[in-house]
């Protein structure tokens, strides 16, 4: 069975940069220091940081997870935070590291800039995810509004003469275009802000057009990872090919390969190069599996 490495894949430039913000703390803070939420969504990095001394506190509502915590220094996560749990923090008397991506402070800062210009938001993005919860956070709740599907562009009832469309930077290009294409319909004076990171555009592309002359592709991510969980749907949806996510090689499953010679190989812009190295590695040593 061919296996064939899709690139661009694996760590973008905003996950480096958090990883190494938090190794480098890890070296020089003293007392403890504790991540609010993962620091990126990978559970491979989260146990690295552990072993570290960083402890990572995990959960949906990270101010509660900031109230939590007494003493020490906290980092911020690379999906950004709003500015009121910066302000927490000081209040707290903690100190803090910010490790957002500089591709989402981007969007912060648009996001403020936007509405200070009269702009209504409409931010597509998925509820629950932490990135949206702090790019919204930086503007009056009643000046923005989270888009997920289709189905809450028909819901709108908007009166605003401007409107400004923003986007999570990991979200699927192909469905953010659809979402889009919807509200200009309904709203053609609003201005696009593609705010996809270059990466996350990127490492779809190639899925989808490496992933269409494989057999089968296989995704190296966690499931928490949005970008990740996203490669897997254009694979499916645009290449129209099969497509899983695995967290490692002990979770390749061999009926996944029943008649397949060739198979693709990308990772999430979170996925630690030497977890992908060893599905790669994993895949190259399984024995045919005739039809």
């Amino acid at each position: 069975m061919e296996v064939i490495r899709i690139t661009p894949r694996g760590y973008c430039h905003g996950v480096v940069k958090a990883i190494n913000i938090a190794r480098d703390l890890a070296g020089y803070v003293e007392g403890p220091i504790f991540a609010v939420g993962q620091l990126v969504h990978n559970r491979h990095v989260v146990e690295d940081l552990a072993h570290r001394g960083i402890t990572v506190l995990d959960g949906e509502d990270r101010m509660s997870i900031l109230e939590s915590i007494d003493h020490g220094s906290v980092i911020f996560s690379a999906h950004g935070v709003s500015p009121e749990l910066r302000r927490r923090a000081i209040e707290r008397g903690l100190r803090w590291f910010d490790a957002t991506c500089p591709d989402v402070v981007r969007t912060h800062d648009l996001a403020r800039e936007k509405v200070e210009q009269g702009y209504f938001i409409l931010y597509i993005g998925k509820r629950g995810h932490p990135e949206p919860e702090g790019v919204l956070g930086e503007v009056p709740s009643d000046r923005a509004l989270l888009i997920e599907e289709v189905a809450d562009v028909d819901a709108l009832e908007l009166s605003e003469a401007k409107i400004a469309i923003l986007t999570q930077t990991t979200i699927s290009v192909w469905d953010t275009e659809a979402i889009a294409a919807a509200i200009l319909e309904r709203y053609p004076q609003a201005e696009i802000h593609n705010e996809i990171c270059r990466a996350t555009q990127e490492r779809q592309a190639a899925a989808v057009e490496i992933g269409r002359t494989c057999d089968v592709v296989i995704v190296v991510g966690d499931r928490r990872s949005s970008n990740s969980r996203r490669l897997v749907e254009v694979v499916q949806q645009r290449a129209h090919r099969p497509a899983y996510l695995v967290d490692g090689a002990a979770e390749i499953e061999p009926r996944w390969f029943v008649g397949v010679t060739r198979v693709g190989v990308t990772s999430g812009a979170s996925t630690p190069s030497e977890v992908t190295r060893a599905v790669i590695e994993h895949l190259q040593m399984l024995s045919p599996v005739p039809a």
